[in-house]
């Protein structure tokens, strides 16, 4: 291989490109809306029963407001995680991103591979699988029925233009 010829390969053009996300519905600004709202009313109940002389209970309304936070952060920890897919010409490349950042890389040619989609009758597609060569590779398992059914179709499209002659 000649230097020309690796910079033509890095230059090369993917046929879709794909950044799959978990969904999170609370934005910052809702969780510290969330979490002023918590603590004053943990805070009001609180003064309550310290008033009626209940005083052992004031701890509890700290505890819970502890783990709620602690729940939240895991929570958005966990949305760190994500999955790329591009489709080249001559491969399909999965890159996934663990919550702690680490990647893991796994790349299959488009002409091999299949897409293999698993549906329910009453809730859609449930499962997306890549298989080549018999490797099996789950894929888009934090997306909703809705997103898978409309990733698949864009996947089997992208893997469609790669095996068309010429595409390569």
């Amino acid at each position: 291989m000649t230097a020309a010829n690796a910079s033509a390969e890095t230059r090369e053009e993917p046929l879709f490109t794909a950044r799959l996300t978990p969904h999170r519905s609370l934005s910052p600004t809702g969780f510290m809306v969330l979490m002023l709202a918590l603590v004053s009313c943990s805070f009001t109940a609180g003064l309550a029963f310290w008033m009626i002389g209940a005083w052992p209970v004031v701890g509890f309304f700290g505890l819970d407001i502890f783990l709620v936070q602690l729940a939240f952060r895991l929570n958005y920890r966990a949305a760190r995680a994500s999955e790329e897919v591009i489709v080249f010409p001559d491969r399909l490349t999965v890159t996934r991103t663990t919550p702690n950042g680490r990647s893991t890389e796994f790349s299959v040619n488009p002409y091999w591979a299949r897409l293999e989609v698993e549906r329910h009758p009453e809730i859609g597609v449930t499962g997306l699988m890549l298989t080549s060569h018999g490797n099996r590779f789950a894929i888009a398992g934090f997306l909703g029925p809705r997103e898978r059914e409309s990733f698949a179709a864009a996947l089997s499209s992208a893997m469609a233009a790669a095996r068309a002659p010429g595409a390569t």
